[in-house]
């Protein structure tokens, strides 16, 4: 169930949450991991911003969809978002337990480099 803390300007939600958005359409992932952990494991159609670039590159993030921040745990996610809404951003998600919650529901996900 989709949940904010009382001082997160940000919501909370799942990977099966997550999951539901993306299938709907009209979202942006944004995954906020390094190129390295990327590789490993991660969503199709995404946009790779490590945590540490989002001030810089904050523009390739949308202003007009919701937009799903996730990393490998939830925790870098959780920053990247306070860092869009201060810079802007209002429809941001974190995705808890970030790709280690993804994988754990067995949903789909792919490997090999950033190719966007």
């Amino acid at each position: 169930m989709t949940s904010s803390g009382p001082q997160e300007p940000f919501k909370r939600i799942s990977a099966e949450e997550a999951k539901e958005m993306m299938d709907r359409g009209g979202v942006q992932v944004v995954d906020v991991r390094q190129p390295n952990e990327y590789e490993t494991a991660h969503l199709t159609d995404v946009t790779l911003i490590p945590v540490d670039d989002i001030y810089g590159r904050v523009d390739e993030v949308s202003e007009d969809k919701d937009v799903i921040f996730l990393c490998a745990m939830g925790v870098r996610s959780a920053l990247a978002c306070e860092i869009a809404v201060a810079m802007g951003r209002s429809r941001c998600y974190n995705m808890e337990g970030g790709m280690e919650a993804w994988k754990a529901k067995g949903l789909p996900f792919e490997t090999g480099p950033y190719e966007g």
